[in-house]
């Protein structure tokens, strides 16, 4: 059988298939930066265990010079050096594709196809002969694999080289056996097998002032220069590392120069519940806070975020989504925390939510939500999720106005107080919903006020009139139609073609949508297309909606939360809104995002009720 090989320049979906706890995802992230150094749009995932160890791993990298960064579908080259994971790797490869793994033990029979381009590498006997030491056999393998890829590829070795001497800088110790170990597999390649495949790589220009940057360490950035200065958190993944960020860069400019002192206080609280305490009681106070969780962590808050919601202080968290319920898989994405969040706590309570898409937006909302929340004074819950938080992702430049003048909203100063200003905490002066409140000990006899419960009347006096009840929480609905005013809206994409019909998405769902939508169009399916930012939703996702006969809800969980979100609040029926999902851990791609959008439009059924769990099964989800 003659194999008609994959050949392609510049685009490319490769997956690594190692042994978790064996250094490989630094090898692999270096491949990944090799190539966007050389200028190529690359979207690097780490796909690994919740062990610490001993387990399958994976990293999957996409290049692709037209920029589209979401998960396309299909795995073209895999390298393969996990013997326990050898039969699934080699089984995901397209035809055509290429499967590179370590020979040094022959393949087994069984796993022979004839329809993909086979390469064998001797990693274990290369580092066998070449180290002594254990360790450093199983950390210079994944380089050498590596620098075996460079040469099948084509690519600049000299860009390797470079990262690696920028990444150890100063420590020659480390640099030059790391560059032995790239130029062995560099040499072996280019003596033994025939380099370069199908597939190879040139250098571009399609990054321009692009750069690489997780969504946590982004939102930690965010919340220092929206001015936080106390983190309360409890560890769990994917959210440890927006904490981590926050400590990192605190550490070197909100230190006082004179004293030393640090100027932010970050405290590791016995659990969630008592992390948001801390933060709800910080900012209470007055101070900039905020705490970061995942799924699990949001269920214990939520009774904290009703009192923060009722009492009307301002609190910022930060979820990194993973798949749920319960524990789940907490090294897997998903956007799973939607309604959880929305409606938190407890009664009736209504929650803000914003959805970042990229690493610039998690900066940007980081900071926003410190505003928003004073502003406003209620939480705001930033969604991101695993993948967005821990993985690198191509983004525009951070970029911040020094001329930025904090909203602390409606604070009430000393000099008000003793002018005479009448203050009722709950007490709506200005028509908008949002009353004056102050900041403890701000007036030694004016401005306080003692509550006992939640219950209150607008002079924060307790009470358990239904009358008074029933007045302040239409004043929170009618809050709800303010903060409209307030969050980032939607943005909407024209196909610049009459269509009645539309997708909708949010969060990392953006990338793998609109690639989706670019190959419908050119198979003639036009669609509009709206992302939202943000819960409440503004008044043009109605409109947007409303102008459109169907409407897809692309969202990475199983139950549709977002489009059941959008039909209660927009009091829509089932017919309108068409699912597009995914929830088997991994991004959603655009290869599944079409699959499923084509189907719905090719099919003369009428959607039920459930949807339509064998077209899920079906679906293209690699």
């Amino acid at each position: 059988m003659i194999v008609k090989r994959i050949e392609s320049v510049n685009d490319f979906v490769i997956k690594f298939a190692n042994v978790n706890g064996t250094g490989s995802a630094s090898a692999n992230n270096l491949f990944a930066k090799a190539l966007f150094r050389m200028g190529l749009p690359v979207s690097p995932k780490n796909i690994f265990p919740s062990n610490i160890q001993g387990l399958p791993t994976w990293y999957e990298v996409r290049v692709n010079e037209d920029g589209y960064l979401g998960r396309r579908g299909g795995i073209d080259i895999a390298l393969s050096v996990n013997p326990q994971s050898m039969a699934q790797d080699i089984r995901e490869v397209l035809p055509g594709g290429y499967f590179v793994y370590d020979n040094t033990k022959p393949l087994d029979l069984r796993l022979h196809r004839d329809d993909i381009t086979i390469i064998g590498v001797p990693l274990t006997r290369i580092c066998n002969e070449q180290y002594d030491d254990p360790r450093q056999r199983q950390l210079f393998k994944n380089v050498i694999y590596v620098g075996a890829l460079a040469a099948l590829l084509d690519m600049d070795f000299k860009v390797l080289t470079g990262l690696v001497e920028d990444q150890f800088k100063g420590k020659k110790n480390l640099v030059l056996p790391n560059i032995h170990a790239l130029e062995l597999g560099y040499q072996y390649a280019r003596n033994n097998l025939d380099c370069p495949i199908g597939i190879r790589v040139q250098k571009s220009d399609k990054v321009g002032d692009k750069i690489l940057l997780d969504g946590n360490t982004a939102l930690g950035l965010g919340a220092l220069y929206g001015g936080a200065t106390v983190a309360a958190w409890y560890p769990i993944t994917p959210s440890t590392s927006v904490v981590d960020a926050f400590e990192k860069y605190a550490k070197r400019v909100r230190i006082d120069p004179g004293t030393g002192q640090r100027n932010y206080a970050i405290v590791q609280a016995e659990d969630e519940l008592a992390a948001i305490g801390m933060a709800i009681g910080a900012s209470w106070n007055g101070a900039r806070s905020f705490t970061a969780t995942s799924g699990p962590g949001v269920s214990l808050m939520s009774e904290f975020l009703g009192l923060a919601y009722f009492a009307e202080i301002p609190t910022v968290l930060f979820n990194v989504q993973r798949a749920g319920p319960s524990t789940g898989m907490p090294t897997r994405t998903q956007q799973s925390d939607i309604l959880s969040c929305a409606y938190a706590s407890h009664g009736d309570t209504k929650q803000v939510l914003l959805f970042p898409s990229t690493p610039k937006e998690c900066f940007d909302f980081g900071a926003l939500s410190f505003d928003l929340a004073e502003r406003l004074q209620t939480p705001i819950i930033l969604m991101t999720d695993l993948d967005l938080g821990m993985n690198d992702n191509m983004s525009e430049p951070l970029a911040w106005d020094d001329d930025h003048k904090y909203d602390r909203g409606k604070v009430l100063t000393a000099e008000q107080l003793e002018d005479g200003v009448e203050f009722g905490r709950y007490l709506d002066v200005d028509g908008d919903a949002i009353c004056y409140r102050t900041y403890p000990g701000t007036h030694p006899t004016k401005g306080a006020f003692f509550t006992r419960g939640t219950s209150r009347n607008e002079y924060a006096v307790y009470t358990e009139k239904g009358e008074e009840y029933e007045a302040n929480m239409l004043r929170l609905l009618r809050k709800w139609d303010t903060i409209n005013e307030y969050v980032p809206a939607p943005i909407t994409i024209d196909c610049g073609r009459d269509t009645d019909t539309a997708v909708l998405y949010f969060g990392t769902s953006e990338e793998a949508s609109r690639e989706a939508l670019d190959h419908l169009a050119e198979e003639g399916v036009y669609l509009n297309a709206m992302r939202v930012r943000a819960f409440p939703f503004n008044r043009d996702v109605h409109a947007f909606i409303e102008r459109h006969k169907e409407v897809f809800v692309i969202e990475q969980n199983r139950d549709a939360q977002l489009r059941t979100l959008l039909m209660a609040e927009f009091e829509l029926g089932p017919d309108k809104l068409k699912s597009v999902l995914c929830f088997d851990g991994t991004p959603i791609s655009a290869r599944n995002i079409r699959k499923q959008i084509k189907k719905h439009l090719n099919s003369d059924n009428v959607l039920p009720l459930h949807r339509d769990t064998a077209l899920l099964r079906t679906g293209e989800r690699s």
